[in-house]
């Protein structure tokens, strides 16, 4: 799909469909929706008022205009009161609008963006592509014949009449619409990963998509460590997790160098995703509902490898190191068994009393690696790693949980920034009771009571002072349905965030 922008007049826009936005107390008045009805005779308000249409944001109104004007069809689109809408609210729409359209005979649409030059500062361009991208993603990979229906969409404009943007500056459009467009291709990057089945997306098979984003950038470097290396180095814990599956595990680091080292500001920083491709739950084996959507157990590695691919496109201060436990958590022979202890990477001694408690495992194994290879200034994990949090948050929302409340307020912050949801978690002092053993120096899980919380503790203990962020992501990251700007499926949740953390000035 071709998403691009021009200077124009309400007279030279020729499309299948023109895109308005209506703010509820001033779209009646505004220039061009004056003018597109003075050309229409006075129909657009006629129908608005039959329609009952007010502008309010979950309003929308399609109109056939046959043609004059140079289009085929005018879309008004609800946004509530300019007050309440914040940038982001522009992606939401831009989503909502390609959804509607469906399959329908629509090849060109024109976006006709708002003439109130906050919207332009605030970053509007950059969410309409965004949107515009987003809103026509399709997983149909494995759709044949009649079920494979792409949408018929290839070319969105975004329209800036000349009388309103004539000494605006083209390089702020250019360089937002960029940005949108790397954010929003990184995003179908992660939702990609996310939806392709386990027995695709293997430990290897992620190890290879990290490959072909390593060759991208010259700022970025790879290492793959195979299970020998793992197994070399004392990764107990993801060997452990590792030994139900035919498939062997694997260990992905991959370093974004910026082009210019300063001292001012600059940091050196751990991403950490899970990187379980496929979680039957082990011994503690799941339901088949609960096992459903366990292929995207991995959507924190794929969320991490898509944040490397964009922050090596756009540009980042700091040097990122990302880095990937790919295991899968099967049945077999060879499983880990409940009460098993297992030595860590860090020397902490584990009694598994959970293997469906497998994700902070693999995830303690990395940060030891992280910390003992690169020495960063502090580390960021992102993990679909308990049910418990979705019930505490609801299925679109992750937690935050970590030891340092500067690093959780400036994820947090750029989580608003970008529309992603996500709110604050603490790590209580007595979740440490719940990880006692008789045997060992912690257990992996405790009773079902604060999960989230548990299970951060966890991880905890093996970060030591570092400053550390965990996003438990296990609710937004694979949705049963469309909701605001994520779709059903893998979403690349946290993806934004990530990135506007890293590339924020």
């Amino acid at each position: 799909m071709n998403v691009h922008h021009s200077f124009s007049s309400i007279q030279n826009i020729k499309t299948d469909l023109a895109i308005f936005f209506c703010f509820e107390e001033s779209f009646l008045k505004d220039p061009a929706f004056q003018e597109m009805d003075q050309e229409l005779s006075g129909w657009l308000k006629k129908t608005i008022k039959t329609d009952g249409f007010l502008g309010k944001k979950s309003q929308s109104l399609m109109l056939p205009v046959y043609g004059k004007l140079g289009m085929n069809r005018i879309l008004l689109l609800g946004m509530g009161s300019s007050k309440l809408v914040q940038a982001t609210d522009f992606r939401l729409a831009m989503v909502r609008a390609i959804r509607m359209i469906g399959s329908m005979p629509i090849g060109r649409m024109a976006v006709i963006v708002p003439k109130d030059k906050k919207w332009i500062d605030s970053s509007c361009i950059q969410f309409l592509t965004e949107g515009a991208w987003l809103g026509s993603y399709r997983f149909d990979k494995y759709l044949t014949g009649d079920k494979k229906r792409p949408m018929l969409l290839q070319e969105v404009a975004l329209c800036f009449l000349t009388s309103e943007f004539a000494k605006f500056p083209k390089a702020v459009v250019e360089e937002q619409m960029m940005r949108g467009k790397v954010i929003a291709s990184s995003v179908i990057k992660a939702r990609d990963f996310t939806n392709e089945p386990a027995s695709e997306m293997t430990p290897e098979r992620l190890a290879k998509e990290a490959q072909k984003i390593g060759k991208t950038s010259s700022h970025l470097t790879l290492e793959i460590l195979s299970a020998k290396q793992c197994e070399a180095l004392g990764m107990g814990l993801l060997m452990a997790v590792a030994k139900g599956s035919e498939l062997p595990p694997c260990f992905i680091h991959l370093a974004y160098h910026p082009s210019k080292k300063t001292t001012k500001g600059t940091k050196r920083i751990a991403l950490v995703g899970k990187g379980i491709t496929f979680d039957s739950g082990g011994l503690a084996i799941k339901t088949p509902q609960g096992m459903m959507d366990m292929k995207s157990d991995m959507s924190g590695g794929a969320v991490v490898l898509a944040t490397m691919d964009a922050i090596a496109q756009l540009g980042c201060r700091h040097e990122v190191h990302a880095f990937i436990a790919c295991a899968e958590n099967m049945i077999s022979g060879k499983a880990y068994r409940l009460r098993d202890v297992i030595t860590s990477m860090s020397g902490k001694t584990v009694e598994i009393t959970n293997t469906d408690a497998e994700g902070r495992l693999t995830l303690s194994d990395s940060i030891t690696y992280a910390l003992q290879k690169v020495k960063p200034n502090e580390v960021i994990d992102i993990a679909t790693l308990t049910g418990a949090c979705v019930v505490a948050l609801g299925p679109y929302m992750a937690g935050v949980m970590g030891n340092n409340q500067k690093l959780i307020g400036e994820l947090l912050a750029s989580a608003q920034d970008v529309g992603e949801e996500m709110w604050p978690l603490p790590i209580p002092d007595f979740t440490i009771d719940n990880l006692k053993s008789d045997v060992a120096d912690l257990k992996n899980a405790g009773d079902r009571n604060g999960g989230a919380l548990t299970a951060a503790r966890f991880i905890k203990e093996f970060v030591g002072d570092v400053p550390w962020a965990h996003i438990d992501a296990a609710g937004p990251s694979f949705l049963d349905k469309d909701w605001g700007h994520l779709c059903k499926g893998g979403t690349g949740f946290g993806v934004a965030t990530l990135v506007q953390y890293l590339t924020s000035p």
